[in-house]
């Protein structure tokens, strides 16, 4: 028995593809909105009148920092232009995945000698962000981002 094919089949056809394909978008948008980290600053303008003034000041402090992991272990670096290490007034380490905020955590930093600070963590594989934020001891900030990517 041969089937004809009618309008209401085409109809049906169209009718479900899109349907399927709007269904997927919606349920990606609602992911997405979900699972949005936030912004970075409350007001990118005000942010941006002091970024080159900071950004200079950062700069004159010449610290360098050096982010590992190493089976669980993660150890951080922090040393000046001499390659000394340094003992800033306040030190603030935060792990975040780029893409989420569930698995964000700040781990604590145990001091290990000049310049050096441990801390046990248990991270998924992929792609990690650390947020490190200092202060040194004139009040100059120091903030940099590190990547972190962590094999399965």
């Amino acid at each position: 028995m041969k089937r004809e094919l009618t309008g209401g089949h085409v109809l049906a056809i169209t009718l479900a593809a899109f349907g399927t394909i709007i269904g997927v978008n919606l349920v990606m948008a609602a992911n997405a909105i979900s699972s949005f980290p936030g912004v970075e600053t409350a007001s990118p303008y005000v942010a941006s009148q002091h970024f080159q003034a900071d950004r200079a000041a950062q700069q004159q402090l010449g610290w360098q920092a050096d982010l590992t992991l190493v089976e669980g272990r993660l150890a951080l670096h922090l040393t000046d232009a001499q390659g000394q290490g340094v003992a800033p007034r306040t030190l603030q380490l935060m792990l975040r995945r780029p893409t989420h905020q569930a698995s964000d955590q700040q781990p604590r930093l145990n001091p290990e000698g000049p310049g050096r600070w441990t801390a046990r963590v248990d991270l998924a594989p992929g792609n990690w962000n650390a947020d490190l934020i200092a202060e040194a001891h004139d009040g100059t900030g120091y903030r940099l981002r590190l990547p972190l990517h962590v094999r399965p």
